[in-house]
């Protein structure tokens, strides 16, 4: 279905997007100013599992939004074996 592959892809840019936006905002690449809340955007996309488990971790913080994008697969993945 090219809407489930349009809305994966969308999401992996997204996530892509969120993890460049947050290394350039916490190391001050390019000439940006650091910022603390270089990663709310992937927070965002990781939600609700980073609230959920509380995440103190950084690294499981940032692969939180894979939780999201397997169940969007999921999703997509028995939608596309009813028809």
């Amino acid at each position: 279905m090219a809407f489930c592959r349009f809305l994966i892809g969308l999401f992996v840019v997204l996530w892509l997007g969120a993890l460049a936006l947050m290394a350039i905002g916490t190391f001050g690449w390019f000439g940006q100013p650091q910022d603390p809340l270089a990663g709310v955007f992937v927070i965002i996309l990781g939600s609700p599992w980073v609230q959920l488990a509380s995440m103190e971790s950084v690294v499981l913080a940032l692969l939180m939004p894979g939780v999201n994008l397997f169940i969007l697969w999921f999703i997509c993945r028995l939608l596309t074996r009813r028809r």
